[in-house]
């Protein structure tokens, strides 16, 4: 419960005064033995060194592809997102709460007036008169300051502003995911036109062997079942058609809703998208120092590690007393009287509670020390997350590299074949049946690489995912902006 005791004069604020001189509760800083302090933390990545460069990473990580229309695409995504939305909508309610929060510090101050007509009650009084009916009002100004003097709204303010910082972090993960999966369904439409054309040409290629073995067959050059052969292996080729068609489609309603349109609305134009997106230059990576102060999921694990630390200052304060500086003005009773000094009233002095009940307190402050704990857990856990992404990320991106430099190779060799094949039916020195099949291992080399580099395409965004860039150029506008 907690006692309200009016004292009259101020002959007991100095002692208090100097007793409160400092906020009670821990001061927050990042704990020594936090893993983003571990030096092993700080170095180079140790995967991927031969296929990227040190250099930092730049904010905006998609113009490394050297694509206008994907430029313009997350241009789009990120004024218009219904994610970054309501992210922004909660930052500016964390800044709200901030606002309330300081205007704590603030003095406080409340006007009343009333006024009715009344009678008293005569037994309530001990008297068997009825007594008289008047108007009677009531009006009055009060002010009020509340000393702090233990640091709970200090603390209060703390943790506001630490989640405030939070929200802003939120706000940049959604940006970098937005970004991320825009250039991602982007990269499947390309990858996907330029497979389906492919497939096209593999199509017509075993359309022709199929009517050149009808023909061998009719002329008894063939055995009859290379008709039904040549016909599944058509069927196959054509049957990933729909599929990959499908594929591009879906990409396109990705882009729609990224960009908080419905998929009805998805841009058509697009879909004239028929070849990968390519990087010209190693991809820059930085270090693992430069990745833990830009991985948005990371500070704001830490901005919660820094709020849930102030509210067990919050409730520690909530063992001492508060002090309030109080002063009020106003004139009480019957309108006939009004602002006489019969009826005017005045009041001036400090104002002391203290909640008796300590166990609730001190229960209170374990369970802020026990959040901090797993705030402080969590914090370590996004850190080393976000490294084993990153190293994950790496190392598949490598793989992927060596694979398609083999597929690379096997279709170059099988251009030179069909190329070689070609020239040899030109001079009769072979039927068109082996040239066509040449032709065919060539489109199914050239699909292998396709493929390959859709993969290196979805490798490379989410490498560039789990290095965190993407929202700085944001937050350095708005800061100009406000200037």
């Amino acid at each position: 419960m907690v006692r309200p005791i009016a004292i009259r004069g101020l002959s007991l604020l100095p002692a208090l005064l100097l007793a409160g001189c400092a906020a009670v509760g821990p001061n927050y800083h990042v704990p020594e033995k936090a893993v983003v302090n571990a030096p092993e933390a700080h170095g180079a990545f140790r995967s991927g060194a031969a296929v990227t460069k040190a250099e930092p990473l730049p904010d905006r990580w998609w113009q490394l592809f050297n694509d206008p229309v994907l430029d313009g695409l997350i241009t789009r995504a990120l004024e218009a997102n219904t994610d970054l939305r309501v992210a922004d909508a909660n930052l500016e309610r964390s800044l709200a709460l901030l606002g309330a929060r300081a205007a704590d510090r603030e003095w406080q101050g409340s006007l009343n007036a009333e006024t009715s007509y009344a009678q008293r009650s005569a037994e309530a009084e001990l008297q068997h008169v009825q007594p008289p009916r008047r108007q009677i009002y009531n009006a009055g100004l009060a002010f009020s300051y509340d000393l702090d003097l233990f640091g709970g709204l200090k603390r209060g303010i703390e943790a506001a502003t630490a989640d405030t910082e939070a929200a802003v972090a939120a706000r940049d993960l959604v940006r970098i995911n937005v970004a991320a999966e825009t250039a991602r369904a982007y990269a499947d439409v390309c990858n996907a036109g330029f497979q389906f054309d492919i497939l096209e040409r593999s199509v017509a290629l075993q359309g022709e062997s199929l009517a050149l073995t009808r023909i061998l067959v009719k002329n008894g050059r063939a055995a009859s079942y290379e008709i039904d052969r040549r016909q599944g292996l058509l069927e196959a080729v054509r049957s990933r058609l729909p599929r990959l068609a499908a594929r591009r489609q879906k990409a396109l309603f990705r882009i729609a809703v990224l960009q908080g349109r419905t998929p009805e609305q998805a841009d058509t134009s697009l879909l004239a998208c028929r070849r990968p997106i390519t990087l010209a230059q190693a991809i820059p990576v930085g270090d693992g120092q430069a990745l833990l102060r830009r991985r948005p999921d990371i500070r704001m694990a830490e901005r919660r590690l820094a709020a849930s630390t102030a509210r067990i200052g919050v409730e520690t304060a909530a063992l001492y007393p508060d002090i309030r500086l109080g002063a009020s003005i106003g004139s009480t009773g019957a309108a006939a009287d009004a602002l006489s000094p019969l009826t005017n009233r005045y009041g001036l002095g400090p104002l002391l509670s203290w909640t008796v009940n300590r166990h609730a307190a001190r229960a209170r402050i374990d369970a802020a020390e026990d959040q901090s704990r797993a705030d402080l857990a969590a914090f370590d856990g996004a850190v080393i997350k976000a490294l084993r992404e990153v190293e994950t990320a790496l190392n598949s991106y490598s793989a992927g590299l060596e694979q398609q430099a083999d597929l690379d190779r096997a279709r170059d060799e099988a251009m030179r074949v069909a190329s070689t094949a070609a020239q040899l039916r030109r001079g009769g020195k072979i039927a068109a049946l082996p040239m066509i099949e040449a032709e065919r291992d060539m489109v199914s080399a050239e699909l292998a690489a396709a493929e390959g580099r859709a993969a290196t395409n979805d490798d490379q965004i989410t490498l560039f995912l789990s290095l965190g860039g993407g929202w700085a150029s944001l937050s350095r506008e708005a800061q100009h902006s406000s200037h």
